[in-house]
């Protein structure tokens, strides 16, 4: 018979993957019809001092420091003082952000905006922002945002899913300031995006089949 075990409430996010869904519709149009440099360009010229404040500390939603906060944070709650929860965090969030998306920084080894474009007239830098030039395929800090926010959509109780609105805003927003801040092009956020939720889904699957209920029986698989 298999151990019991009490594991979080989890289960996906409906409202999380409904704005994923039409972000993929739209940053897919956007890709067919303008240029990389084209949608960059719209990005970055659109700036405003408040933003440029912002936006650069929003993305650091994205460093690797900050999801392990917010993660180990959770450990105040009896929940999620288990195996379960820190195996289960740690996967999701290892595995896409640092895993799969290194790997294909070295493989595919894209130079970045500031790179190709660093001498354009119409191009906004700040001395304060980091001058990153290469390994820019996939945005890594984007990945690691929407791995965080969609895990975290994922333990949302149902009388709460509604928040996962705002847990993809946070994702994608973060994912606009590395656009915004000269780091990436837009089909690096784009695509490190998908590479989070594919991962974190098949996780989160891996880990509902293999891991016991309290009763005993394996967990279906439920979207909320």
């Amino acid at each position: 018979m298999k151990a019991q075990i009490d594991t979080p409430y989890h289960s996906y996010n409906r409202y999380f993957l409904g704005f994923f869904l039409l972000w993929l519709i739209v940053g897919g149009i956007l890709q067919l019809c303008y240029s990389q440099e084209e949608i960059f360009k719209a990005i970055n010229t659109r700036h405003t001092p408040f933003l440029d404040k912002a936006l650069y500390v929003f993305t650091l939603l994205g460093e690797g420091v900050s999801s392990a906060i917010i993660l180990v944070s959770f450990f105040a709650w009896k929940a999620y003082r288990n195996w379960w929860y820190f195996l289960t965090a740690a996967l999701s969030n290892v595995v896409p952000a640092v895993l799969v998306t290194q790997s294909l920084k070295s493989i595919v080894a894209a130079p970045r905006p500031m790179r190709l474009l660093g001498e354009m007239p119409w191009i906004h830098y700040l001395p304060e922002w980091p001058l990153l030039m290469e390994r820019s395929f996939p945005s890594g800090h984007t990945c690691a945002a929407f791995s965080l926010w969609y895990f975290l959509a994922c333990l949302l109780k149902p009388g709460y899913k509604f928040w996962g609105v705002v847990f993809f805003f946070c994702a994608a927003i973060t994912g606009y300031s590395r656009v915004y801040l000269t780091a990436h092009f837009f089909r690096d956020v784009y695509v490190a995006s998908i590479i989070a939720i594919v991962f974190v889904t098949l996780i989160l699957a891996l880990m509902r089949r293999f891991t016991p209920s309290r009763t005993g029986r394996t967990p279906e698989t439920k979207i909320n």
